[in-house]
C-alpha cells in the first residue's frame, strides 16, 4: 500500500530534499508552504499526480484542519507528518532583537508545530503513523542571547511529551535535530554546514524501519573541519 507524507515548509530547503527524497522511496506527498507558487516547481517536478500542494500558514488551526481534508479527500489516508515549517531570528539577542520577529519566529516554530500535531494525530491514530519533527542542535546547547534557541528547546520538549501521550497508540515521534545546514535559512551559505539531502535521509531512515523500532532522535551535525597540516 502507497504511504502518505505531509511536510510543512516544504518549499524549500529541508522540507523540498525530504520531498524529494521520499518520492524517490514511492511516497505519495502533501507538501504545504505559505505560497502555492513556491510549490509549484517541485509539483511538477515530482509529478502533480503524487503530490498534493496546499498553501497554509501554519499559525491557522482552520488552515490545518483543511489541508488534513484536503489530504483525506485525495489519497484517503496519513501515514506519517513532518512537522519542518519554521523561521530564523534577527540579530541583536535579548538586549536588542526586534520583538515583532519574536512573535512570528515563536508562533511558526511552536505554536504552528502543536497545531500541526493536533491537526493531523486523528489521521494518524488510524494508521499508527508517524511524526517527525524538525528540531535543531540549537535545541540542545547554550547559544548566548538566542530566542531561536530557545524556541527549538521547545521542540525537544514537544516532541518527549508528544511521545510519551502516545506511549501505547503504535504511533511513533522522530526528533530530527540538525545541526548548521546549507539552506535558504541563511543569507549567505554557511562553512562546514551539512546540506538539505544530508537531513533528508536521516528523515528517511527513521520512516524506513520495521514498525516495532521507534526512532526517538536524531542529532545530525557536520563534521569538523580537518585541522590544518
Amino acid at each position: 500500500m502507497e504511504q502518505v507524507l505531509l511536510i510543512t515548509g516544504a518549499s524549500s530547503g529541508i522540507g523540498a530534499a525530504t520531498a524529494r527524497a521520499a518520492s524517490r522511496e514511492g511516497y505519495k506527498l502533501v507538501l504545504t508552504a505559505r505560497a502555492r507558487e513556491r510549490l509549484e516547481p517541485l509539483t511538477q517536478e515530482l509529478g502533480p499526480e503524487n503530490v498534493l500542494s496546499v498553501a497554509m500558514d501554519v499559525t491557522d488551526m482552520d488552515a490545518q484542519q483543511a489541508m488534513v481534508e484536503q489530504a483525506l479527500e485525495r489519497f484517503g489516508r496519513l501515514d506519517a507528518v513532518f512537522a519542518n515549517a519554521g523561521r530564523g531570528g534577527s540579530p541583536g539577542g535579548f538586549s536588542g532583537a526586534d520583538h515583532e520577529a519574536w512573535r512570528e519566529m515563536i508562533l511558526t516554530n511552536i505554536y504552528g508545530v502543536g497545531l500541526t500535531v493536533q491537526a493531523t494525530l486523528p489521521a494518524l491514530r488510524k494508521t499508527r503513523g508517524h511524526v517527525l519533527l524538525t528540531g535543531s542542535a540549537a535545541g540542545r546547547a547554550t547559544i548566548p542571547g538566542s530566542m531561536y534557541g530557545a524556541t527549538k528547546w521547545a521542540v525537544t520538549g514537544l516532541g518527549y511529551n508528544l511521545r510519551e501521550e502516545l506511549r501505547g497508540s503504535g504511533i511513533r515521534v522522530t526528533l530530527i535535530e540538525p545541526g548548521m545546514v546549507d539552506t535558504p535559512f541563511f543569507d549567505e551559505a554557511p562553512e562546514h554546514a551539512l546540506a538539505a539531502r544530508d537531513i533528508a535521509s536521516a528523515a528517511l531512515y527513521a520512516l524506513g524501519q520495521p514498525a516495532h523500532v521507534d526512532v526517538n532522535e536524531i542529532l545530525v551535525r557536520p563534521t569538523p573541519p580537518l585541522d590544518a597540516p
